[in-house]
């Protein structure tokens, strides 16, 4: 990882920095898809991010590179009888393109893995964006240690 670059659980005032993450993590996955699946609104997912942040059970590490804002993984907690209890979830994980291969973002999994084991968790878990257009992304997670786990995500609205 290059030298200089800082990560770090996120603040409250973090929240404009990471939101805009967000957004572009959505428009390249929409691009990479050509499927316009999600909406995106900076100042509401601003606020709304804030509020996740406050309720201490939706958690950011984000990688800076000085004051800019390069990436980002964040994690909710989860509970099943399946894993035994309590787990972490990876909800989103974006590294700017310009740092990528850089090992950026085995620096963020790795704090997300040591995070999840101060918490007690026994594992940490992943839903990887449409495959085939995102094929680097899953060989990145198998890298890491992480197995297939299940089928596909899958949502309904409400």
């Amino acid at each position: 990882m290059k030298a200089g670059i800082l990560i770090q659980k996120t603040e409250l005032k973090d929240a404009p920095a990471i939101a805009g993450l967000v957004g572009r993590l959505l428009s390249e996955i929409m691009d990479a898809t050509g499927v316009q699946s999600f909406s995106f609104d900076l100042e509401a997912t601003t606020t709304r991010l804030r509020q996740f942040i406050e309720r201490g059970k939706y958690h950011v590490l984000a990688a800076w590179d000085g004051e800019q804002s390069i990436g980002f993984l964040s994690l909710y907690d989860s509970y099943a009888l399946y894993a035994e209890g309590e787990f972490g979830t990876i909800a989103e994980f974006y590294v700017a393109p310009a740092y990528r291969g850089q090992g950026l973002g085995q620096g963020l999994l790795n704090e997300a893995k040591k995070f999840g084991r101060e918490r007690g968790w026994m594992r940490l878990e992943v839903t990887t964006p449409p495959l085939p257009e995102y094929t680097r992304t899953l060989a990145f997670y198998e890298r890491e240690g992480f197995a297939v786990a299940g089928g596909r995500k899958m949502k309904v609205l409400l």
